[in-house]
């Protein structure tokens, strides 16, 4: 497997692999992270050296996106969507995304990184429930599925999170 960023050229196989991720036959139509995913590559917060793809035998089979997000005025990285193909899912793709993730946003110079997800999931990775470092879910609803990271050990910045522009269409 290999991981690199993508290029405007992978943009086809990108939202492929994302439509196929999250596709959800009991309701048909295009899973709403394509779109998102879509907007994301063309927004001012767009972050080329955190979106990246795993390849293997020339075939896209994983993607992860990480945008500039803000807690308060202080920047900040929103990760996702992460995306695995449906049929490789369970080998190690996501995992290793991840970690290619945030080893790119610390090579950055970035603070910290922020998500939705699965706490079991992302804690393997250090992410604990954001709120637990003083930075505040957009959706309390989320609950501990806002999960944040520090890449430093800085304090933390306290505020309320903000993804891109794309996810306030959501």
């Amino acid at each position: 497997m290999d991981i690199h960023p993508v290029t405007v050229d992978d943009l086809p196989a990108v939202l492929d692999v994302v439509g196929r991720a999250f596709a959800d036959p009991a309701h048909g139509g295009e899973p709403v992270e394509v779109g998102l995913t879509e907007r994301l590559f063309a927004d001012a917060g767009y972050l080329p050296a955190l979106a990246l793809a795993a390849w293997v035998d020339r075939s896209m089979v994983g993607m992860v996106i990480g945008t500039r997000g803000h807690v308060g005025d202080l920047p900040a990285v929103g990760v996702g969507p992460l995306a695995v193909s449906p049929d490789r899912q369970g080998h190690g793709i996501g995992t290793a995304l991840m970690h290619a993730e945030l080893d790119a946003a610390g090579a950055a110079g970035e603070r910290v990184v922020a998500l939705l997800g699965e706490p079991d999931f992302y804690g393997r990775f250090g992410f604990g429930p954001a709120a637990a470092l003083g930075i505040d879910s957009p959706d309390p609803a989320w609950g501990r599925h806002f999960q944040a990271l520090l890449l430093d050990r800085s304090p933390a910045p306290r505020g309320v999170f903000r993804y891109a522009a794309p996810f306030d269409d959501l």
